[in-house]
C-alpha cells in the first residue's frame, strides 16, 4: 500500500478523548421482525449511506441498525478528521494501534443489539472498516469479552464481513485456543467474508489472511467468497450472495435470487 506511510503517528492518543458517534438510522422490517443487524459503514461514510443500501435487499424480516462513526483524526490521510470506528497508522492486520478507539466502537455497537427483543436473533455486518470493527467484535463474542475483561453481553448468530481484515490477527490464538466455551462459541457462529480479487485498498490477501485465521482457531462455519475483476466496492451479486446466506443461515422469509 504505498500511500500508507508506515512512519506516520498512529493518532492513538485521540482515542483516549471522549468520541462521540454520529447519527444512527433504522431500516424497520417490512415483514415480522425476526432479526437486527448492526451495518457498519466504511471509512469516511455514514450509517445513511448503509441504510439506503440496505432498504432495497430482499429482506423483509431484517431490522437493519445502521450507526455512524465518530469523527475523529485519522492518521493514514495525515490527521484529516473523517468518520472512524478507530484510527489507523496504517492498514495492517498484524497489529491495531488503536485498540482502545476500536473497543468503544465494538462495546457501542454491542449497546444497540443488548436492548432488543429476546426471540430476535442478533448479526453485525460490515464494508472495510465496517468489516474490520464487525470482525473484532466476533472476537470478543467468542471470548466472552472485551479486552479489558469486561462481559461482552451479546449473543451473536451471524457476522458478515466485505472488503475488510482482522484487527491483531497475530494474536487471535492466543484469545480463543485452551478455553472450551470460546471454541464452542467460535464454531457456533456463522461468518460471511467476501472480497474483490482486485481490491487496491483493502487488498484481497487481507481477506484471505482473516478466513485463514479465523476458521484456524476454530470458526469453523465460515464461508470465504472472491469476486473477480472487482476492487474496493460492493457489487449486486455480492449482495445477493449477503441475502442468500441470510436467508439460509438465519431461516429467514423473502428473496433467494
Amino acid at each position: 500500500m504505498s500511500y500508507l506511510n508506515p512512519s506516520m503517528g498512529s493518532g492513538s492518543r485521540t482515542a483516549r478523548r471522549t468520541m462521540e458517534f454520529g447519527r444512527t438510522y433504522v431500516v424497520r422490517p417490512k415483514g415480522k421482525h425476526r432479526v437486527t443487524m448492526v451495518w457498519l459503514h466504511g471509512l469516511g461514510d455514514n450509517g445513511s449511506s448503509s441504510s439506503q443500501l440496505l432498504e432495497s435487499l430482499a429482506l423483509p424480516n431484517i431490522k437493519w441498525i445502521c450507526p455512524t462513526a465518530p469523527t475523529r483524526p485519522v492518521a493514514i490521510l495525515g490527521g484529516f478528521p473523517c468518520t472512524a470506528w478507530f484510527d489507523a497508522g496504517e492498514l495492517s492486520d498484524d497489529t491495531t494501534n488503536d485498540l482502545e478507539g476500536l473497543e468503544a466502537s465494538v462495546t457501542h455497537i454491542a449497546n444497540l443489539l443488548s436492548t432488543e427483543p429476546d426471540d430476535v436473533k442478533l448479526g453485525i455486518g460490515g464494508f472495510s472498516m465496517g468489516a474490520a470493527t464487525a470482525l473484532y467484535s466476533a472476537i470478543c463474542f467468542a471470548q466472552g469479552k472485551y479486552g479489558n475483561g469486561n462481559p461482552y453481553p451479546v449473543n451473536l448468530r451471524a457476522v458478515i464481513g466485505l472488503s475488510g481484515w482482522l484487527p491483531g490477527c497475530r494474536n487471535v490464538r492466543n484469545k480463543i485456543e485452551g478455553s472450551h466455551e470460546s471454541e464452542r462459541c467460535a464454531a457456533s457462529l456463522p461468518i460471511l467474508l467476501c472480497h474483490g480479487k482486485c481490491d487496491e485498498v483493502v487488498p484481497y490477501l487481507y481477506g484471505e489472511r482473516a478466513s485463514y485465521v479465523l476458521s484456524s482457531v476454530g470458526f469453523r462455519n465460515l464461508q470465504f467468497k472472491g469476486y473477480d475483476g472487482i476492487g474496493h466496492y460492493t457489487v449486486p451479486r455480492e449482495m445477493d450472495e449477503v441475502c442468500n446466506w441470510l436467508t439460509t443461515r438465519l431461516g429467514l422469509e423473502g428473496s433467494r435470487r
